[in-house]
């Protein structure tokens, strides 16, 4: 082969990858058929159009940025001397978030007025592109309009929601969430950042401390938490406030201290911010501001970082597989290389099944912001909506390794494909609203206070039963292992003992969670697979197959299973044609 054999080749992998992304995912329209119903006709031609905004106008803005370096600044001062706080951002970034924001996404996701299954697509497609200076700071908006519309005062509702979900670039308002110290990280009971009653405005407070971990630093409101003036210690005496960056036009009791400079997601500003007498108001009763901060704010980004954990695990399959397709050595398409398709087979499964269950999950976040949730849907969401993030998150940086690692050396490139950008992103995403280890002990604590296990445990069973006979040995597998898990989460549950003993059972429950979930996903897969037809049925019931023998079969050995390379040439289907 010539040099420019192989450039004309590497030539028509970037051809093949720069095309609709909704057109390049019949599994999508898929999933959202089997959630949506009837609904789903009409979203397929919104959400084509929006993956067509993301090809060609986001992804090279996003491009742009990281190839330019071109990446957030302190601007603390204006042209004249003027103390003005802000972060200078790079004009591409603005192309890419005035073209994300005209969408409609944020108000979508945020008010739920025609259901949430259309903005998780969205999102999905949306991640793509990594973060990009633009994922965070939509959702950290969705997360402040979410609470405001739930919690706030009237008052708030109409001071600050019309610009929260507003579509024009320019008049909208991004929110950030301020919750890290330093003292604490993800420890939130730790936190010292203190509030006390403005005399000046009634209902106000000033809120004074600092902030380690503070994304969209640009944002034009903060939502934070602050412990009010003879509160008790720990989360139950913190409030949960907003935060305008400016009064009269000037900066609200704040300063930037610096920006990270951090592995991923650096086109997005995030800072260490102090505050001296910051003017808020409380989102909700002051003395519930932890609940809120959960239940608005963080659980509204778990449930969108598993939608973009999901959507960069399918850009690196895109990418990955249609450089298989491409790319010839040893006298043959890389593609046609059994340990190549292997390797493409089992990154496809893992983002097709961080997309069945969060897809599930979005169900029950739809539901219960409807108000139309029971509580057996409100338990399986407190717990899915921890450990989907956690599994999927994981899930992501390694499909991510898998595409870098068969594009070779070219997949440590940064111009070369969005591979490296996608990498550092997604570790990022294992941080972000939650460390896993932190996500596992929420999940363990609800568990056993609340006793949430029989909802979730129903919840899959009946995810099976709805795939009826379709899902045959493999449905059958995944109802060993649920009642396996069963039974070992129940005896972690009632285990006492030296802090030693209590340690290890806390390991021990990480591994059980990570099989739970595993069965979440199985369940959804398969019951996916029964209602389609066809081929696509035929793939999905293979990919649902390699997930189950993975995760779920006990000493499950490839080389022993006579049927392992018929399923992984089934879960591929025509890609690599």
């Amino acid at each position: 082969m010539s040099f420019a054999e192989g450039r004309a080749d590497l030539d028509r992998w970037r051809a093949d990858t720069h095309r609709n992304w909704f057109d390049a995912n019949p599994n999508l329209r898929r999933v959202v058929s089997h959630r949506a119903g009837a609904a789903a006709g009409a979203m397929a031609e919104r959400l084509r159009s929006f993956a067509q905004v993301l090809v060609d106008t986001v992804e090279p803005a996003v491009a742009e940025v990281e190839r330019n370096r071109q990446l957030p600044a302190p601007a603390p001062y204006d042209g004249v001397g003027n103390f003005v706080a802000d972060v200078e951002l790079h004009p591409a970034q603005h192309r890419a978030r005035q073209a994300v924001w005209a969408s409609g996404l944020v108000g979508a996701a945020a008010l739920g007025e025609a259901g949430l299954l259309e903005p998780a697509a969205m999102f999905y497609l949306l991640s793509h592109v990594g973060e990009g200076g633009v994922a965070c700071p939509l959702v950290c908006t969705v997360g402040l309009a979410r609470a405001l519309a739930h919690r706030g005062s009237e008052e708030l509702r109409q001071r600050y929601l019309p610009g929260l979900v507003e579509r024009d670039d320019g008049r909208a308002w991004r929110g950030s969430q301020f919750l890290t110290e330093v003292q604490g990280g993800s420890d939130v009971g730790a936190n010292a950042t203190a509030a006390v009653p403005d005399a000046d405005h009634p209902g106000a407070w000033r809120i004074n401390g600092e902030k380690w971990f503070c994304s969209v630093a640009d944002a034009e409101l903060f939502a934070l938490t602050a412990r009010p003036d003879g509160a008790p210690p720990g989360t139950r005496g913190l409030g949960c406030f907003v935060v305008p960056r400016t009064l009269d036009g000037a900066p609200n009791g704040f300063r930037i201290r610096r920006l990270k400079d951090k592995l991923g997601t650096r086109a997005l500003a995030s800072a260490e911010i102090d505050f001296d007498g910051a003017l808020a108001w409380p989102l909700g009763p002051v003395g519930e501001g932890f609940h809120v901060a959960v239940d608005e704010l963080l659980n509204t980004s778990r449930w969108m970082n598993a939608l973009g954990s999901a959507g960069i695990m399918a850009r690196a399959v895109l990418e990955a597989t249609a450089f298989a397709r491409h790319r010839r050595a040893f006298g043959t398409p890389i593609g046609r290389l059994p340990i190549v398709r292997e390797q493409l087979a089992l990154a496809k499964v893992e983002e097709r099944a961080a997309l069945s269950s969060t897809m599930l999950l979005t169900t029950l976040v739809e539901a219960v912001g409807a108000g139309t949730a029971d509580d057996n849907d409100r338990a399986v969401h407190r717990v899915l909506v921890n450990a989907n993030k956690y599994v999927t998150s994981v899930a992501a940086t390694d499909v991510v390794h898998r595409a870098i690692e068969l594009l070779g050396g070219n997949g440590t490139i940064e111009d070369f494909s969005p591979l490296p950008r996608l990498y550092r992103d997604a570790i990022v995403f294992e941080s972000w609203e939650g460390t896993h280890n932190v996500l596992c002990a929420q999940v363990r604590r609800d568990l056993s206070r609340l006793d949430l296990l029989d909802p979730v445990v129903e919840r899959i069973r009946r995810e099976l039963t709805a795939a009826g006979e379709a899902a045959g040995a493999d449905g059958a597998v995944v109802a060993e292992a649920l009642d396996r898990v069963e039974g070992r989460i129940r005896r972690e549950l009632q285990r006492g003992g030296s802090p030693a003993e209590v340690a290890a059972g806390a390991a021990n429950f990480r591994r059980n969670l990570d099989v739970l979930t595993r069965a979440v996903q199985a369940a959804a897969l398969l019951g996916e697979a029964a209602a389609t037809e066809g081929a696509a049925a035929d793939e999905q019931r293979a990919v649902a197959g390699l997930l189950v023998r993975r995760h779920l079969q006990p000493g499950h050995d490839p080389e022993s299973d006579p049927r392992w390379s018929e399923l992984v040439e089934a879960a591929l289907g025509c890609d690599l044609d």
